[in-house]
């Protein structure tokens, strides 16, 4: 039977005066003359490495990686698909932006309704976002934990549920809070979340229509949060509350790459969107800079496009080459990395072949790939939304 997780959720507790005091004095001071953050170096001592802490293993499979064909479907006629999950058993879960559903699919390509998450509100941009599972760490022996970024009437939050059962037989539990009072809008969401190489959960926030926001220390809207898996500010964090970066419009993408660095997609207004290697108390500089710029307070990008190239979401790693799923692009991006720089040109992957391309997924040596046609911005086809996958080999 399947259970939704009502809307008697209690809000998680707020945040201690003293932990928003110590970020208002924090080493990213707000310059007088400009009103925008002015960070000092990130303190890469502070922030533990993967090696240090590692719960969850970086790729152990280093160099490129290619695609061995064309992506085939698994399953068609998705509503509105946002993120998916391959669990350890090979089965799938979707979520579904506006009504909330989290699917399960089957080896045969066979979709069912695992749970409907009531607290969304599905208004533009909106609604179930991501999704990330920790398994092995329900309450049964056999059970996991489903992790949700969602947009409520207040707040966009992130909140956690038990994934009961078995293989065609999962089920939702009641949901508990994670992270609530992340700002909200009709626009600039973000809601990518993952779970690092260190099993702290990562979540990507946007600026909410408030572009000085994201240069706001004291507020989690245009940030990446690094948090403990129940919510708290994770150990290390370079201003010792739940913020790892800021400077973001809107982060719709987080991925590491075998030499456990994480990078960021980011959309950009009109001129530039971005691929971003994302440092511990790092500003990425919007709403100052739009890509690249000389000022030095701010990280470069690694890679710029047009919004007509890109519109970047999903990011997924295998080994040292990223694939960033696009959605106005309607292509696949394949880039490869070394020591954090850019090797050669990046590759437009099945540009025009897919449509809308929201989310990109590597497990084990297949990328799959969420289509966006049915959101209301694409030209949907027969057949769409869909799930593919395609397999990957090494490079040579």
């Amino acid at each position: 039977m399947t259970r939704s997780t009502g809307t008697g959720i209690p809000a998680r507790r707020s945040r201690p005066a003293a932990v928003a005091g110590a970020l208002l004095a924090s080493t990213l001071l707000l310059s007088a003359c400009t009103g925008v953050a002015d960070p000092q170096p990130p303190d890469h001592e502070a922030t533990p490495t993967p090696d240090e802490t590692s719960t969850a293993p970086v790729d152990a499979s280093p160099g490129w990686w290619r695609p061995t064909g064309s992506p085939i479907d698994v399953v068609t006629q998705l509503e509105v698909p946002w993120s998916v999950v391959v669990l350890d058993d090979g089965t799938q879960l979707v979520s579904q932006r506006d009504d909330g559903a989290v699917l399960e699919v089957d080896a045969d390509g066979l979709a069912r309704v695992v749970g409907e998450i009531d607290l969304t509100a599905a208004v533009g941009e909106g609604g179930l976002l991501g999704i990330a599972v920790r398994e092995g760490e329900g309450e049964g022996e056999d059970d996991a934990l489903l992790y949700a970024y969602l947009t409520t009437a207040d707040d966009n939050r992130v909140v956690r549920m038990q994934l009961e059962g078995e293989a065609g037989d999962r089920r939702l539990g009641g949901a508990e809070v994670v992270i609530d009072g992340i700002p909200r809008d009709r626009v600039h969401n973000g809601g990518r979340i993952a779970f690092g190489p260190d099993g702290m959960l990562y979540v990507a926030t946007g600026d909410a229509g408030e572009p000085d926001a994201a240069q706001d220390p004291a507020s989690l809207a245009g940030k990446i949060l690094r948090l403990t898996p129940e919510g708290e500010p994770a150990p290390g964090n370079p201003l010792g509350s739940e913020v790892y970066s800021l400077g973001h419009r809107n982060v719709q993408g987080l991925a590491w790459t075998q030499d456990g660095i994480l990078w960021a997609s980011e959309f950009g207004q009109d001129r530039f969107d971005e691929l971003n290697r994302i440092e511990a108390g790092g500003n990425y500089g919007w709403p100052v800079v739009e890509g690249a710029s000389d000022d030095e307070r701010f990280i470069a990008p690694l890679i710029t496009w047009t919004p007509e190239e890109a519109s970047p979401s999903g990011v997924a790693a295998r080994g040292n080459t990223l694939f960033v799923a696009g959605l106005r692009g309607e292509r696949v991006w394949e880039i490869d990395v070394e020591a954090g720089a850019l090797v050669g040109e990046p590759v437009a992957l099945w540009p025009g072949e897919l449509g809308r391309v929201r989310d990109a997924v590597v497990a084990g040596d297949e990328l799959w790939l969420l289509t966006n046609n049915t959101d209301g911005r694409g030209n949907a086809a027969a057949g769409d939304d869909r799930l593919a996958r395609v397999t990957l080999a090494p490079e040579g």
